[in-house]
């Protein structure tokens, strides 16, 4: 008499892949990327023409394909760059060639000037995300250094450690005006 094979339910074996799937999917994490951290107008069906800047309160900042940094023309090294950003924004010299101030009425603060110049950045198609990032941060701490040095001198603090109310203030007092042409190929 030949021997039956004994064989294996396998019927719930499905489930059980399908749970061990569910535990995977909840229980892993994903890396997540980090970006720059940008606050983008509303969106508009309505569009509007850009205001008119005059040419002494735009900052033309330009990266090519080798990734060199051009300020107005010049070439800069990227360790350069936030000095030479803060030196325009700020114009502590009224100097005719950097961007006007215009004194408005801050709650908090009081009467200050405010500088109507903006940062027009420009990249080439070639340039490397590395290099777009380091210009971005740069930038932005550019502007987050004048923000600590009023917010130290009117409050006792830097920027980060105020209350909602005093950072909306040297916002007002120090707005972030940072434009991003769209890239083209840059000689």
């Amino acid at each position: 008499m030949a021997r039956k094979t004994p064989e294996i339910n396998a019927s719930s074996m499905a489930d059980v892949a399908f749970l061990l799937l569910i535990f995977f999917l909840v229980a892993t994490t994903m890396d997540i990327d980090s970006g720059l951290n940008r606050v983008l107008p509303p969106w508009s069906e309505k569009q509007t023409d850009a205001p008119d800047i005059k040419e002494r309160n735009l900052l033309l900042v330009h990266v090519n394909k080798y990734d060199q940094i051009a300020v107005q023309g010049e070439l800069l090294t990227i360790n350069q760059l936030k000095d030479r950003a803060k030196e325009w924004v700020l114009n502590r010299a009224d100097d005719d060639n950097l961007p006007e101030k215009k004194v408005e009425e801050i709650a908090l603060i009081g009467k200050h000037p405010v500088s109507q110049g903006v940062i027009s950045l420009q990249n080439d198609r070639a340039t490397s995300y590395e290099m777009y990032i380091k210009v971005q941060n740069e930038l932005t701490r550019a502007f987050n250094e004048i923000r600590d040095e009023l917010s130290k001198a009117h409050f006792g603090k830097v920027f980060l450690e105020l209350e909602k109310e005093q950072q909306d203030a040297i916002a007002k007092a120090v707005p972030m005006k940072i434009s991003e042409a769209e890239p083209q190929n840059i000689k």
